[in-house]
């Protein structure tokens, strides 16, 4: 019997599962389907650059503390594996929506103030950075920290340390149901196994409401359908992340360009659709005209697990003593899966958790 069964299989799943294994638990994770393969595996990547120390909230503490930690994570996943995740800092330009000067100051001076290096640019110095950049977008802000990560290689990374480390994999193995008894979880049911543990966590992405719905518990996480476009150029126009609002370019070194990404509410649906390929495609060209001449390689989607109030549900359900919760992060999930994972782990194991998570509690 595993000390503790992990419900989901994606980043953050597997990212719980490494950092418990690293602390001498027995863990199990289970998976509806394959390990890694629904929004962790479709996300871009982007690693947005926070400050612990002057954070003005519990959910930029949450990045901050994440952001800090993620070159040792990549550090001690190439170490212990020889996987390079791809993770490296390659700065970003980030555009206010509607090009407003008084808004991208007021952001600037805002990310300052919580620590973070952010530049106003001029004209000519975007040039001098960017030069294939569209010049009529303007007011743009420079972040020398932003980083990125490959999303296939540190979920590769993570199942190849999971293993290592004796955690047991389980990709195939949906949860029916959950046995109970005097408030506490005693197993949980699969198509092929009654797996007992001492501890449990939903981690179940997009599908965690259903899946805690089982042991008629109630949190609210809808999933939220994203699409994005793999275009291929070479030489690169850019090697750094753009952003305007919620659309993004995101450069890979090997030459392709991640172009996103929608916000659908639409349920369990993972189709992508002319109208919102063309869009991206339309944006893509628009912010770097040369991309007209990239090759479309191929184009997915992915299923974002998002809250009413946009923060994850972190922390022990109500009423029931050994069953834990992991879910709700809407697009920060890689970013916030080393942090995730330490305070899920400190929680576990019966330590004082690093951040208060009185606003991110299950029940809020």
């Amino acid at each position: 019997m595993s000390d503790i069964v992990l419900i989901g299989g994606g980043v953050i799943g597997l990212s719980i599962a490494y950092e418990l294994a690293t602390h001498g638990a027995s863990v199990r994770v289970l998976d509806q389907s394959q390990l890694g393969q629904e929004s962790s595996w479709a996300g871009a990547g982007m690693i947005t650059p926070a400050n612990p120390e002057h954070a003005p909230s519990p959910e930029i503490r949450l990045r901050g503390e994440s952001f800090v930690r993620w070159p040792d994570w990549a550090a001690r996943l190439r170490e212990e594996t020889g996987i390079d995740t791809g993770f490296a800092c390659c700065g970003g330009i980030g555009f206010a929506p509607y090009h407003s000067k008084v808004e991208a100051t007021a952001l600037a001076k805002k990310l300052r103030n919580e620590g973070v290096r952010a530049e106003r640019l001029d004209s000519p110095q975007l040039r001098n950075l960017e030069p294939h950049l569209n010049p009529a977008f303007s007011d743009p802000i420079y972040l020398p920290d932003y980083c990125q990560v490959r999303n296939p290689r540190l979920l590769k990374a993570l199942l190849a340390a999971c293993a290592a480390r004796g955690v047991k994999l389980s990709p195939g193995m949906p949860a029916i149901g959950f046995e109970q008894q005097a408030g506490r979880v005693t197993a949980i049911r699969t198509p092929t196994e009654v797996i007992s543990a001492g501890q449990f966590v939903v981690c179940s992405g997009a599908w965690s409401q259903t899946v805690l719905a089982q042991a008629g518990c109630q949190i609210s996480v809808e999933p939220v359908h994203g699409q994005i476009v793999l275009l291929d150029m070479l030489p690169l126009p850019t090697r750094r992340i753009i952003e305007v609002g919620s659309r993004y370019i995101v450069p890979r070194a090997d030459g392709h360009l991640l172009v996103g990404s929608t916000e659908e509410s639409i349920g369990f649906n993972k189709r992508n659709t002319a109208e919102a390929v063309a869009e991206l495609i339309r944006f893509g060209c628009e912010l770097i005209p040369s991309l007209k001449s990239a090759r479309l390689e191929r184009c997915w989607s992915g299923l974002r697990p998002g809250s009413p109030n946009g923060l994850p549900h972190l922390g022990r359900v109500p009423a029931i003593d050994n069953l834990f919760v992991a879910a709700g992060h809407f697009r920060a999930g890689l970013m916030l899966s080393p942090i995730t994972a330490v305070l899920l782990r400190q929680l576990l194991l019966g330590e004082t958790p690093t951040i208060c998570l009185d606003d991110f509690e299950p029940h809020r």
